[in-house]
């Protein structure tokens, strides 16, 4: 089903409690309530992107005080994905700071180390940056469960943000994955100066991305000195809530995950996002570069909310009760 920029842009402008309660019963419909996917990122290769993303510490274009880092070995990373795994985590996602992934012995690495996570019973995800069709087929070979590309922001704000990656060649890496049956993780960053159309927009394509996404990152800026962005305003924290709430109702199937600049953001407005929808976290210490709540701190969250873990590989029923894939 395709939903027109009107019918997304009416359903932003209703009444946010009104908004958020819709949500909640669509939430409801298609999965069980109390429960949270626990997802793990690692910085597998941190720094030296290339590419200009204004909001970005590991672009070389930026000033941050970053110490850049060369690939992990496979044996580190299937390590720290134990210790995910020992966590509670049932999704362990990779990142690497690339502007696009080059065939070779790199690449060749990072597929073992997604064999290897999926070998240990958790759901992989790597994000590379940009990715051929032939590139993403190797990736399902080796056992990928999902492939994160965000399109941060709408089409029409993002030469704002990002100057040395188009907007189509987003989309265009997101239909190889599409082609190659891997799940698309894909969101993006609120809080970057962006306008409320723009905010409508980017949900609108989103929600009109064929397949719709599997998951749907809800960024929050995290200014970070040295970068352009690094005094942009926060964003109010009800137009947080509003994102999540309209990414649910549009995108009904699909895990809301709260991601970077969670750190900041009150228990009562994360409880607040949990009854919009939002049913997947990132726990541990760091997101790539930027800090995160710690584990202990997010366990305590649910349980004070009388919410679990959700296990891996499950699809949800219309009556919220799950079964294994």
């Amino acid at each position: 089903m395709t939903h027109t920029i009107e019918e997304v842009r009416a359903l932003y402008h209703r009444p946010l409690l009104d908004l958020v309660y819709e949500a909640a019963g669509v939430h409801r419909a298609h999965h069980a309530a109390d429960e949270m996917q626990m997802c793990t990122l690692l910085s597998i290769k941190t720094g030296g992107c290339t590419e200009d993303c204004g909001y970005c510490s590991q672009s070389v274009h930026n000033d941050a005080p970053l110490e850049k880092e060369i690939l992990m070995k496979t044996d580190d990373v299937l390590e720290q994905a134990r210790k995910a795994k020992d966590s509670g985590s049932t999704r362990f996602c990779m990142g690497a700071a690339w502007p696009r992934v080059l065939d070779g012995r790199a690449f060749d690495r990072v597929c073992d180390m997604v064999k290897g996570v999926s070998d240990m019973g958790m759901e992989p995800c790597v994000t590379l940056g940009m990715l051929s069709e032939d590139q993403a087929k190797r990736l399902k070979e080796a056992g990928l469960k999902a492939y994160n590309h965000n399109l941060d922001t709408s089409r029409e704000f993002y030469d704002k943000v990002i100057t040395t990656r188009g907007y189509d060649e987003r989309l265009e890496t997101l239909e190889n994955v599409a082609k190659a049956g891997i799940s698309a993780c894909c969101g993006g960053i609120l809080g970057l100066g962006e306008s409320e159309e723009d905010r409508i927009s980017l949900l609108h394509t989103l929600c009109n991305l064929d397949p719709q996404p599997e998951s749907v990152p809800i960024n929050m800026l995290v200014p970070v000195e040295g970068t352009p962005l690094a005094n942009a305003p926060r964003l109010d924290i009800f137009e947080w809530i509003r994102c999540i709430a309209v990414a649910r109702i549009l995108m009904p199937k699909a895990m809301v995950r709260l991601s970077a600049g969670r750190l900041e953001i009150s228990k009562e407005a994360q409880a607040l996002a949990f009854m919009a929808g939002a049913n997947a976290i990132f726990t541990g210490e760091k997101l790539l570069t930027t800090p995160n709540p710690e584990k202990d701190a997010d366990y305590a969250l649910l349980d004070e909310l009388g919410m679990k873990p959700r296990a891996p590989y499950q699809d949800e029923d219309i009556s919220g009760t799950s079964e294994a894939a």
